[in-house]
């Protein structure tokens, strides 16, 4: 992980937005703890026997880099975690080389206050970054994957044509812009806008690159999507289903804000509309507890009626640490995008919904059915060769083969 790798290695980079993040550091430690033996691969996907000889890029093959507002250095962060209980004791030492080497990757993110810079200049820096870290790693391709804060949802209509200032997107678009620029998958793990700006509908529909997104689905909408599908298959009607949430941390603060807390829950009400066919009564309400820095409690409570009318309650409680949640899921992720670009796929990758509250591309909501799609997914990519991966993903609501035009950013 460190700038002195051979380039005649077989490396992937993956360039997080948000890369100082908690979830981003627990990536890059836990990357480098599994690679060693520190730890198993608990909570990868990716790790278990259904994408055995699939082709996926090997963990010990990623090379981190990214964008970030913030210059609290990767390993500090990393015993802030460990103090907090993120991390297991030690590991901050036990990976402090990996931890500085993708540190010294890191370039500073923006617009920030004061940024005089409009959206194509903002764009363009963005990429260059990322196209520098790939010349001078000798990277075979990276993938861009969003982890910062999320964003408040939009309001209003948002405009169709690029304007004159940074400010006139939001920051997740102008990183989405410029990782396709630079010729890199894109992943958003985060309900923020990304690609889904009106603005970049031309860059969408010309790009030969594959992304997938977003909001990665860790906890509690984790749980609907196993829930909500089991009282309509058991044919029990539900009339009322209300969550809360208590966090801390960065997310706890952006959330915070209730623009960024709707769009958040935009995401836990589509699964159970989409799944019960019908948005039951009831809200999810996000609950800022600095206290808790890391760790999250979500509790759900439904109501639904049973045979005869007779009325009954189910009631959930998930408690987790979020960037450990998160963080294997964003390994996933990248591996399997930077396969998927190896082997020819472009537009949204609706396979991947299993890991997604708001999946980009069609596909199912309920988490059964979500992970068969997966498994279908891992045998296509298991000595499949391009042009029938192609024909497949057509299918499932994948677009591509269009020739990028940078002249739209």
């Amino acid at each position: 992980m460190s700038a002195s790798v051979s380039p005649s290695a077989s490396r992937v980079g993956v360039w997080l937005i948000g890369a100082r993040g908690s979830v981003a550091t627990t990536v890059v430690a836990g990357c480098a703890a599994v690679t060693a033996g520190l730890h198993p691969p608990t909570g990868l996907v990716t790790e278990t026997p259904m994408f055995a000889d699939s082709g996926l890029p090997a963990l010990s093959s990623l090379v981190f880099g990214g964008h970030d507002t913030v210059d609290c250095p990767l390993p500090k962060r990393a015993e802030a975690l460990a103090a907090g209980g993120v991390l297991p004791p030690g590991l901050p030492t036990a990976t402090r080389t990996e931890l500085a080497a993708a540190d010294t990757e890191i370039r500073p993110g923006g617009p920030l206050p004061g940024d005089t810079r409009d959206a194509e200049e903002l764009i363009a820096a963005f990429a260059s970054d990322i196209q520098d870290f790939i010349r001078r790693y000798g990277l075979t391709r990276a993938v861009v994957v969003n982890v910062a804060s999320t964003e408040p949802a939009p309001t209003g209509a948002a405009p169709t044509e690029p304007a004159p200032t940074g400010a006139s997107l939001p920051p997740s678009s102008l990183y989405a812009a410029a990782a396709l620029r630079a010729g890199c998958p894109y992943v958003n793990f985060t309900p923020s806008t990304g690609l889904n700006h009106p603005a970049l509908a031309p860059l969408l529909t010309s790009t030969d690159l594959p992304f997938a997104g977003r909001d990665g689905k860790t906890g509690q909408t984790l749980l609907r999507s196993v829930l909500g599908p089991m009282f309509s298959q058991r044919a029990l009607a539900v009339r009322a289903w209300s969550g809360t949430n208590l966090l801390g941390g960065g997310d706890g603060a952006a959330l915070a804000d209730p623009a960024a807390a709707a769009a958040k829950n935009a995401g836990k009400e589509r699964v159970l509309t989409d799944t019960l066919g019908t948005p039951p009564e009831g809200e999810v309400h996000i609950d800022d507890v600095p206290a808790l820095g890391d760790w999250k409690t979500a509790w759900d409570h439904i109501a639904f009626d049973g045979f005869l009318g007779t009325r009954m309650i189910l009631q959930t409680i998930w408690q987790g640490c979020d960037s450990s949640l998160a963080a294997p899921l964003v390994l996933d992720l990248a591996r399997l995008t930077a396969r998927a670009h190896e082997a020819g796929l472009s537009g949204p990758l609706g396979e991947l919904g299993f890991f997604f509250k708001d999946p980009v591309g069609d596909g199912p909501s309920a988490l059964g059915e979500q992970y068969a799609a997966l498994g279908r997914f891992a045998e296509r990519l298991r000595g499949a060769d391009a042009g029938r991966l192609e024909d497949d993903q057509g299918r499932l609501g994948g677009r591509g083969g269009a020739d990028r035009s940078e002249e739209q950013w």
